[in-house]
């Protein structure tokens, strides 16, 4: 953690020879080998096998940006010609906000493209990439539409999150509805594009790291693009309609754990901290030792490890039910009051799907 905070915010990167391969596997799972790694290979003396694969990395990203630059361009150009005003997610905005945009490593495009515009959206990515690789139905209930042309994964997003309550849907609606109606100009690369507002940015790159934390697939790039985005806006975050956002969608204490980690080891300035709780210090350690030690992935694969697909449909959706609690008391140790809302919201969920048309292939 020493390392990723001295790279975001300025320092020398120590690299103790001793700990060099489980540092470089540390760093692969949690992506932040191309925001170290340039630092130390200009600081510390490595061995030639430690350097080498640095050296990998960080080459390996610059190109992957080129080449993913060229197909944004591509697909900004025929959304927009077909009328469609995207709005960029992730990616290339985030990295935007590092050092150098090749410390933040992106794999795939993900454009806001709203549910008016989608299935026109869709089309257009279909006739730009005829040969592209197509799995994801365009289907209403989707949060996206997935293609892969020429090795990219490009999603177009009816919508940012999918969120289970319905009174936590609406809410959030409206919020991606400011966020986007209020999107702002970014010059990425010559290229003119749009990210969402900044308040609102703020509220989706930390659900986005939520939704991976609920399915234990988060890691700590994706803090530190929100430590970077909390920096970068600090003057221009409106702190009373977060705060009003995060309560509203039962996130708030979420947010506090995260933002204990963000402050205490990422260092996040104090300038740009918000609602700063030290009661979570316990929950937050927990979180964040999970994380690094991989504990997170273990619990979820023990959940499901059990669960075999059924094809009646009455015992798929209560094993689906069963799983969504057992997942919910996993999330209990780090954040008791959201545990409590997903176990009501899994119940809720479960009986509005009970009695709505059957989708079989879930």
């Amino acid at each position: 953690m020493a390392q990723v905070r001295a790279a975001l915010w300025g320092g020398e990167v120590s690299w103790p020879e001793a700990e060099t391969d489980h540092l470089l596997t540390l760093h692969a799972q949690q992506g932040t080998g191309a925001l170290v790694y340039p630092l130390v290979l200009t600081q510390s003396a490595l061995s030639s096998y430690a350097r080498a694969q640095m050296r990998t990395v960080c080459v390996h990203t610059m190109q992957q940006q080129v080449h993913l630059q060229h197909i944004l361009t591509q697909s900004w150009q025929a959304l927009t010609d077909a009328g469609v005003e995207p709005v960029l997610l992730k990616g290339a905005g985030l990295a935007a906000l590092y050092p150098k945009p090749y410390y933040r490593a992106w794999g795939d495009i993900d454009l806001f493209v709203g549910k008016k515009h989608y299935h026109t959206a869709c089309a257009a990515m279909r006739a730009l990439f005829p040969d592209a690789l197509k799995f994801d139905e365009e289907l209403e209930h989707y949060k996206h539409y997935n293609l892969i042309a020429d090795g990219v994964s490009i999603e177009l997003h009816r919508v940012t999150v999918g969120l289970q309550h319905p009174l936590d849907e609406r809410r959030y609606d409206a919020m991606e509805k400011y966020g986007m109606m209020h999107s702002e100009p970014l010059m990425e690369n010559g290229l003119n594009i749009r990210v969402p507002e900044p308040t609102f940015n703020v509220l989706f790159v930390f659900l986005h790291a939520w939704e991976h934390m609920l399915s234990a697939g988060a890691n700590m790039r994706q803090l530190c693009d929100l430590a970077l985005l909390l920096s970068h806006y600090k003057d221009r975050i409106d702190a009373v309609r977060l705060h009003r956002w995060l309560m509203s969608i039962h996130l708030l204490d979420v947010w506090q754990v995260v933002e204990y980690i963000l402050v205490k080891h990422l260092g996040l300035p104090a300038e740009c901290q918000l609602y700063v709780s030290t009661v979570i210090a316990d929950r937050a350690e927990r979180l964040l030792a999970d994380l690094l030690g991989g504990k997170m992935a273990e619990q979820k694969a023990a959940e499901g490890s059990s669960s075999a697909k059924q094809t009646n449909r009455f015992v798929r959706k209560w094993r689906t039910m069963q799983l969504r609690n057992e997942n919910a008391k996993r999330i209990r140790q780090y954040s008791p009051s959201y545990a409590r809302h997903m176990m009501a919201t899994t119940w809720l969920h479960g009986a509005l799907r009970f009695f709505a048309k059957d989708r079989h292939w879930e």
